[in-house]
């Protein structure tokens, strides 16, 4: 710096290092730190921006103007889609206060403008005819020729809306709530087309649609459809019923068409609600009435009969379940008493067959110990120990039949007198 700029300057201040923006005597100190930026006009009014470092400058002609420091985390406005509510995003504008000459005063120009974009949405910009689409993240803009046309999710959207009336072909006005599921997959088209949400573009074409669909149907054809949409379930027997079909198939395959053309994709269609206007409307209504109220009194005295003949059904049930339990309970008494006689009756052949066993074995031991003892008789050979043998079977002869019996030898023959075996 040359020698002659410092006469008859004097600088002296304290500032503290740790500040985001230092000025002082045409020194300008900027430092930001991540997420913030610093807008900065220089001596000629060019304005550009300080992202997470720093900015130094002395000016000798002019001055260098912080406009703002901003952090892009926290944007003080947020932006909203009108009409689903969903949050697109959020914007901050910073502006610079000029005079603008005699009889104008100061006024405000935005010089630069922030943008935070959510994930899953986008923001168009304009540039002459051009359009450019920017992403999510945080982005500005210092270009003037730059606008800012619009913000866009490529997220789901439902909506239920109400339609103008419609007239039905018997000239019955009804107005319709439908149902609507869309997702915006380009951008860019509708903005070409000149719409800022893309409910704005199915709006129109949706009234449209359906007053061609509903321009073909009766009002009773109305009444017995609940809805229009893909998923209908009525009675095809009807004759008109293929050609309702029809027309729900043409009503969404021309909304499919025609929202492609904007770059969006209708995902369902329906009608939930439908309100009937006009005084053949309401003599329809009543006549409707009336024969609804028939329906459910029929039905009623239907569900009573049914109801009464299920009772004696249940009755007559109760009666069977019962005769067979007192049949099944009369089986198990007789099964009862036949397997009790069986028994009886095989305990009391195993006791006889046991008994005779029993007799035949006592019968061989008897007859054993015969021929055991008739063996040791015979082996005794010995006299006097015979006649003692013999002395004792007479012994025990006497002492079976008495001390007065007679025995008679076997070899005395048939002559001998009976009154020798009498005792005496």
């Amino acid at each position: 710096m040359p020698l002659r700029n410092w006469i008859a300057r004097e600088y002296l201040g304290t500032k503290t290092l740790s500040e985001t923006v230092i000025e002082f005597q045409g020194l300008v100190i900027v430092q930001v730190s991540q997420n913030q930026a610093a807008v900065v006009a220089d001596p000629q009014n060019n304005v550009f921006v300080i992202k997470n470092g720093g900015f130094v400058a002395l000016s000798l002609v002019g001055s260098y103007n912080i406009l703002a420091v901003i952090d892009q985390t926290h944007l003080s406005t947020v932006v909203k889609d009108k009409v689903t509510g969903a949050t697109l995003g959020w914007t901050q504008e910073v502006k610079m206060t000029r005079n603008t000459g005699r009889g104008g005063g100061d006024r405000e120009f935005v010089v630069a403008l922030f943008l935070n974009i959510p994930a899953n949405n986008c923001a168009i910009l304009q540039k002459g005819n051009d359009f450019i689409i920017i992403r999510a993240g945080q982005h500005y803009v210092v270009d003037p020729s730059v606008t800012l046309r619009g913000m866009f999710t490529f997220g789901e959207n439902q909506l239920e809306m109400s339609t103008k009336d419609i007239y039905t072909r018997d000239q019955v006005p009804v107005q319709l709530t439908i149902y609507l599921k869309w997702q915006l997959v380009e951008p860019l088209k509708l903005t070409t087309h000149g719409y800022a949400t893309a409910y704005e573009a199915l709006r129109d074409k949706t009234q449209s649609i359906l007053t061609q669909v509903v321009s073909h149907l009766d009002y009773s054809a109305m009444i017995k459809s609940r809805q229009i949409g893909p998923d209908m379930t009525d009675d095809h027997t009807d004759g008109n019923s293929a050609f309702l079909d029809a027309l729900r198939t043409r009503a969404m395959d021309d909304l499919i068409e025609a929202s492609i053309e904007y770059g969006i994709i209708l995902k369902d269609l329906a009608v939930i609600d439908r309100q009937f206007k006009g005084d053949i409307a309401a003599a329809m209504d009543k006549l409707t009435t009336r024969a609804l109220q028939a329906q459910v009194e029929a039905a009623n005295v239907d569900r009573e009969n049914s109801n009464s003949v299920k009772k004696e059904q249940g009755r007559l049930e109760v009666t069977r379940v019962q005769a067979q339990t007192k049949q099944q309970e009369a089986d198990a008494n007789a099964y009862a008493v036949v397997a009790a006689a069986k028994a009886a009756a095989e305990a009391l052949a195993i006791n006889a067959q046991a008994q005779a066993e029993a007799t035949r074995l006592a019968a061989a031991a008897d007859a054993d110990a015969i021929r055991i003892k008739a063996a040791a008789d015979k082996d005794i050979e010995d006299p006097f120990a015979r006649e003692m043998n013999a002395r004792r079977v007479e012994v025990s002869r006497v002492q079976a039949f008495g001390n007065r019996t007679v025995f008679v030898p076997a070899e005395a023959g048939p002559n001998i007198s009976s009154s020798l075996a009498v005792g005496l």
